[in-house]
């Protein structure tokens, strides 16, 4: 029986919970899309990076159809991408590590790439427990790897990170530095970029992008989508905002790394500028072979001075305490993003106050007041 409910895909193995909902198709044959106008799974569309690249891929022109468990985002962000753009995505909310739900997906839509985003992604929690990261990990990449085979699906743009560079031997970072990882989320990342070039090797058709982020931040620019995780935040800005609003004292975690001021120093990214990095990679969707590139500004900030940012911009005070380094971090990690430049033509455009300032602007439209 199939039960309909709004706009919303609820896949369940289960079939006392199987719900599916059909909506608008936005379907075309693939032999009438330009090379501007693709059918795009974006998995783990409703996160912070996913849903700032959905808008742009859906305002670019492209059919976006979104998978998402809603695990650390929320379903209002499909309600937000509509009112920004006037187009609404069609939304799956399942679990990507199975292998029926994925294989469902692709065969309800005849997709010319996929955009894979979904996954845990926080260092310290990789720490404690690594076995779920890297079975939800990798399985979900499998998953999606499979189906995308059995269905021709030939393009695959990859969500990796700068954590794969592990501690670097030496700044700026640039793409054919060796590769390692200090955490185990790290490690799932560095483990599916191999088994891209292995698949790279095995079928020359296929057009594999890497795309190696460093730290995003800020928000679209009208507060309605933004970094908004559920439970306790693992990142540095939502941690910041919400002691700038007073709810907590804000933990710095190491004050000795080997860095101007003592605490790490990462190359910030505003979040915009990275997913305007994705639709410049769909330049290369059917160029054949693996393309890595670093997402970054190629400046590095520290913990401290994007406090100090933030509250010069914004003009309110962030109280913080020096505690103990958190395992698996390290120094400093910035990227070479020439690369990226030359090739697709990415340029990060916005600088530590746009990302300070958008960002505390989404936090206020979604707190309604603050203090």
């Amino acid at each position: 029986m199939i039960y309909c409910f709004g706009d919303t895909i609820r896949i369940r193995t289960d079939p006392v919970w199987a719900v599916c909902v059909h909506i608008q198709s936005l379907c075309k044959s693939r032999h009438g899309r330009n090379e501007i106008q693709m059918k795009i799974l974006v998995t783990g569309g409703t996160g912070f990076i996913g849903s700032h690249t959905s808008v742009l891929l859906l305002q670019s022109g492209h059919d976006v159809v979104i998978a998402d468990n809603l695990v650390n985002s929320k379903p209002t962000v499909i309600d937000s991408i509509e009112k920004i753009t006037n187009r609404r995505p069609k939304f799956y909310e399942c679990d990507l590590t199975d292998e029926a739900i994925c294989e469902q997906i692709f065969s309800e839509n005849d997709f010319d790439s996929v955009i894979h985003f979904a996954g845990l992604k926080a260092v310290g929690e990789s720490v404690s427990i690594p076995l779920e990261y890297y079975k939800n990990n990798l399985l979900s990449t499998l998953n999606v790897l499979m189906s995308m085979r059995r269905h021709g699906c030939k393009s695959f743009i990859f969500s990796s990170s700068a954590t794969v560079y592990g501690n670097p031997h030496a700044l700026p970072i640039t793409e054919d530095f060796p590769l390692s990882y200090t955490n185990p989320y790290g490690g799932t990342k560095y483990t599916i970029e191999n088994i891209l070039r292995d698949l790279a090797v095995a079928d020359s058709s296929l057009s594999l992008t890497i795309l190696r982020y460093f730290n995003p931040i800020g928000a679209h620019e009208s507060g309605l989508i933004g970094e908004d995780p559920n439970g306790i935040p693992n990142n540095l800005m939502p941690l910041i905002m919400r002691a700038a609003n007073g709810e907590m004292t804000l933990s710095v975690f190491g004050n000795d790394y080997n860095t101007p001021d003592g605490t790490g120093v990462r190359d910030y990214i505003h979040v915009m500028d990275l997913a305007d990095g994705h639709i410049k990679a769909l330049s290369d969707y059917d160029k054949p072979g693996v393309h890595t590139y670093n997402l970054g500004t190629g400046h590095g900030y520290s913990v401290l001075e994007i406090i100090n940012a933030f509250e010069k911009v914004n003009g309110v005070k962030v109280p913080y305490t020096i505690c103990e380094r958190r395992p698996g971090d390290i120094d400093a990690c910035y990227a070479d993003p020439t690369k990226a430049k030359n090739e697709i033509g990415f340029i990060a455009k916005h600088g530590i106050d746009d990302m300070c300032r958008d960002a505390w602007h989404y936090y206020k439209m979604q707190k309604g007041s603050v203090r």
